[in-house]
């Protein structure tokens, strides 16, 4: 990808999702499905039922994008990230994670706005600038695996309930699945020592999300970028995939009716050339749709499912978001 500043961000967000499959797309994801079944990988849900499966088709196909449809290549990935979920037991993780330190966690990482972009996708915010030495300080304090396990349940917040959420929502390219997120990533008064500092964490996270929760990263937007963004360019671009690189897109230093042309202004942060009062450092402020279903963002890790807050079992079956449409 290029590296110059762009003010044309395309990202087609319905190809290979649900509803827009090709035939040869269909015909691998069927093999998908039938050979994770027979490995004992996936449990489909018994006909006649109200039970879910063991994974949704969104989960599935976004395993099998980020192989670019090799159903022995998504196979794979699935495999070690099922074993990655196992060894870390991550059910148990997020069912147990206590919600003060999950709400403290929040503020390290990027931070779900409460907003939608015009596709329904929920939009994300990094603002790398508000990450000062105080917040470093305070990070470095915490063991290592405390530290990956609070990524951990961040992400599983993204995939159990933002985008199900967001799924469930009204939203432009209804009924196809909500499965990855729009965000802005600002790198407004950020020293390259910042992020030099930085790298460490930047990059544990970047590299889970890869091996574990492919594909949920759509358009990246990067705005404010220092002029010397190429060399940080050059640090960071062997953390994710081909698929993954080719949707960050470098805005200028007038980043508003670029990302407009994305994200509504009333849903667009006022930083970033919208009418939307939010910053880095506050909660989500739901839009009033989803202000309805759930009424207010729950505290600490919780699922969304079938059209309700729950909270996260222990084992088990995880459960899988209302509103996702099987493939025709």
């Amino acid at each position: 990808m290029s590296i110059q500043p762009t003010s044309d961000v395309k990202v087609d967000v319905l190809q290979g999702h649900l509803g827009h499959l090709t035939e040869t797309q269909q015909e691998a994801f069927a093999s998908f499905r039938k050979n994770l079944a027979e490995a004992k990988l996936y449990e489909p849900a018994e006909e006649g039922t109200s039970e879910h499966p063991s994974h949704d088709e969104p989960t599935l196909l976004r395993f099998l994008r980020a192989r670019r449809f090799d159903p022995k290549k998504a196979q794979k990935q699935f495999a070690d990230a099922e074993a990655w979920r196992a060894k870390n037991n991550v059910d148990e993780l997020y069912a147990t994670f206590p919600a003060d330190e999950f709400e403290a966690s929040k503020r390290f990482y990027p931070r779900w706005t409460g907003r939608r972009d015009k596709n329904g996708l929920p939009v994300y915010v990094y603002r790398i600038g508000s990450l000062d030495s105080t917040l470093q300080k305070e990070l470095n304090a915490v063991p290592s695996e405390r530290r990956y396990q609070r990524i951990v349940a961040l992400y599983e917040t993204m995939t159990r309930f933002v985008l199900p959420l967001c799924t469930y929502l009204p939203h432009a390219t209804a009924p196809t699945p909500i499965s990855s997120v729009t965000t802005i990533i600002d790198l407004e008064d950020v020293s390259l020592s910042t992020l030099w500092n930085w790298r460490k964490h930047l990059q544990e996270a970047s590299t889970l999300a890869t091996a574990n929760y492919p594909e949920t990263l759509s358009t990246i937007a990067v705005v404010n970028s220092p002029s010397f963004f190429p060399t940080v360019w050059g640090w960071i671009k062997p953390w994710f995939d081909e698929g993954t690189r080719n949707k960050v897109f470098v805005l200028g230093k007038d980043p508003g009716p670029t990302l407009r042309t994305l994200i509504a202004a009333e849903d667009l942060p006022k930083p970033y050339g919208g009418d939307f009062e939010w910053t880095f450092e506050d909660e989500p402020a739901l839009d009033a749709p989803a202000r309805e279903a759930i009424g207010e963002m729950p505290k600490g890790p919780a699922v969304f499912v079938d059209g309700k807050v729950v909270q996260p079992p222990p084992a088990g079956r995880a459960p899988v978001g209302a509103g996702q449409e099987p493939q025709p």
